[in-house]
């Protein structure tokens, strides 16, 4: 009996331990996490969109021994804030990085506040290019091809596979996670078209999203700008909605 109380015991508490993961919290009315792994957050943001209207948006957190790097914001600063005080001050996570995934305010809309914490910023030079154009807050360092960056001796690669939603678009590659931020590039399932490339590149789209493929065979969990994460059946369906299989 002793035994069967020990076991039923130790079932409840994995339980519970699983279910910490991919749970939803709240963080206001306009921010929410999903936990993804042990390590990483998406973090969902609602905000009004000119255009668009209300649009939720993602965006990623690695933490790691105590500190975290966010990979794009929410689309201002208030709400950055919001969820930056959150990880720091419920997460116990000092952010000590920030990376967008290219210039539009769904991605880097925050990074004022992000300079004002004096929180180091990296991004592509063509999305440091395009901020100068459009008189936005400017990230401190800029990379071409690829950056390898480290938190907490797990690695963090930023790559930049092409045009596609946006000129400037890059992707982030988790190892250790097997975790692929692609931002608005990828489409999620239920996408039926490749919605805003008003900034980006319909020809070399596919291309983009084939050197992508190629690159990161390896992914598990893949995460959209937009939408549902899932698996790499997000970069097979965008390779659809581009209409080049091939």
């Amino acid at each position: 009996m002793k035994k069967y109380l020990i076991a039923l015991s130790l079932l409840f508490v994995s339980f519970i331990a699983g279910a910490q993961i991919n749970g939803t919290v709240h963080v206001s009315d306009d921010i929410e996490l999903i936990r993804l792994s042990a390590n990483a957050y998406v973090h969902i943001s609602h905000s009004e969109i000119p255009g668009y209207g209300r649009v939720a948006s993602n965006g990623l957190i690695f933490i790691n021994k105590g500190n975290a790097f966010l990979f794009d914001t929410p689309a201002n600063d208030a709400l950055t804030e919001t969820l930056i005080l959150y990880i720091e001050n419920k997460l116990k996570a000092n952010v000590v990085g920030f990376v967008p995934n290219h210039w539009h305010s769904d991605c880097m809309g925050g990074l004022a506040y992000i300079q004002k914490r004096q929180i180091k910023a990296y991004a592509n030079f063509l999305t440091i290019e395009q901020a100068k154009i459009h008189s936005l807050p400017v990230p401190d360092e800029a990379f071409s091809d690829s950056l390898h960056l480290s938190l907490g001796g797990k690695d963090i690669l930023l790559y930049y596979p092409g045009p596609a939603h946006s000129t400037d678009n890059i992707v982030v590659w988790i190892p250790s996670e097997k975790m692929l931020f692609a931002g608005c590039m990828l489409k999620s399932m239920d996408s039926g078209n490749l919605g805003n490339t008003a900034d980006g590149d319909l020809q070399e789209y596919p291309e983009t999203i084939k050197r992508l493929k190629a690159r990161f065979p390896q992914a598990e969990i893949v995460i959209p700008g937009h939408g549902a994460y899932g698996g790499p059946d997000l970069i097979t369906h965008t390779l659809e909605l581009t209409g080049n299989l091939k």
